[in-house]
């Protein structure tokens, strides 16, 4: 095959993704941002300025300066807007803002639903044990259709009823 042949493959392979057609789409925030009170602040400040001390006492600096980022990366991150992203679902993957994830590369997903609780959580975990999940929250979307185009392709987790413990202790403690 000459290379014209072959730029023109390539091109009308890049169409056909372009033009796949989303079964489910939906926008969603980037990234949860719980609101802090004033408390929340004195308290944290609080802390992270006793185990500065410890760690100064301790002779440990390299902790405390661990501490000190923390305390100035959290302080940064707090005036930041969460962007809009869009999901899709496709018969190839997932779509998540501008990365696509293969089906190939998730071992299953999983829906929580728990109105009372305010949770509604769509998660995706790797193949590959080291990669972090994904969650999506569900917003506006209907939990039994999302189940029912994604069954066509993963296995569902069953099992998992309630967030993981991470995301819960993220939750109580508003970060």
């Amino acid at each position: 095959m000459d290379e014209g042949n072959k730029n023109n493959a390539i091109e009308s392979q890049e169409e056909e993704q372009d033009t796949e057609e989303d079964l489910l789409t939906w926008v969603v925030p980037e990234f949860d941002t719980p609101p802090k009170t004033k408390r929340w602040y004195i308290v944290a400040g609080f802390l992270a300025l006793l185990v500065l001390i410890y760690a100064i006492y301790t002779s440990n600096f390299l902790f405390a300066l661990i501490i000190i980022i923390a305390g100035v990366i959290l302080v940064l991150s707090e005036g930041q807007k969460a962007q809009k992203v869009t999901v899709s679902l496709t018969e190839e993957g997932l779509i998540l803002g501008r990365k696509f994830y293969d089906y190939d590369e998730f071992k299953n997903f999983a829906i929580v639903y728990k109105p009372k609780q305010g949770t509604k959580n769509l998660y995706f975990e790797f193949q590959n044990f080291f990669r972090h999940r994904i969650t999506i929250p569900l917003e506006d979307m209907n939990p039994l259709k999302v189940q029912e185009i994604l069954s066509d392709y993963l296995e569902e987790d069953t099992d998992r009823t309630d967030p993981p413990l991470s995301e819960q202790i993220s939750q109580l403690l508003k970060l």
